[in-house]
């Protein structure tokens, strides 16, 4: 059958379509850039710089959201960094910049956020998530195993015709 021309000319067709998919998800993928943070951002004061990265590595960048802002290509984690780094060149402690982003963005910014009343669900979600899971699932075995329970035993005749049934299965 590959012998035949138009099997072979359909052949063609499908390997060029798949190589022209296969050069399209390349050059997609190759887009964006290969690290978060950009020549242009770095400070020229190294213990400055030090500063601003660790910073970074505490927050959490709003767009990828498993992502610190110095590891993020987003937009606005780009402008976060800058916000960082502004500050610090403002002469702001460590301590100041971190409350200064908290207050703009909120506890959620932090990929560590602090233990307190506001945060809890931060904290806790999760566990709560999995135990409300864990729970239906508890439940519907229970009421799956009491709706068995409560059906009638089988008559003798349904009796005699489930085992008719069940000898003729080969074992």
């Amino acid at each position: 059958m590959a012998d035949h021309p138009e099997a072979a000319g359909g052949m063609r067709r499908r390997l060029v379509k798949a190589v022209v998919v296969l050069v399209a998800i390349l050059l997609m993928s190759g887009t964006g850039q290969a690290g978060g943070i950009q020549p242009d951002e770095i400070l020229a004061d190294p213990a400055l710089e030090a500063r601003a990265r660790e910073i970074g590595r505490e927050l959490r960048c709003l767009v990828c959201q498993n992502q610190s802002i110095d590891d993020s290509n987003a937009e606005l984690a780009r402008d976060m960094r800058i916000l960082v780094r502004a500050r610090l060149q403002a002469s702001d402690t460590d301590r100041e910049v971190l409350d200064y982003v908290v207050s703009r963005y909120g506890d959620f910014v932090r990929l560590r956020p602090p233990f307190k009343a506001s945060t809890l669900l931060l904290w806790f979600g999760p566990a709560l998530i999995l135990a409300a899971g864990g729970l239906a699932m508890v439940l519907f075995v229970r009421r799956r195993a009491g709706i068995e329970d409560s059906l009638p035993p089988l008559s003798e005749v349904e009796q005699a015709r489930l085992e008719a049934l069940l000898g003729d299965r080969p074992r």
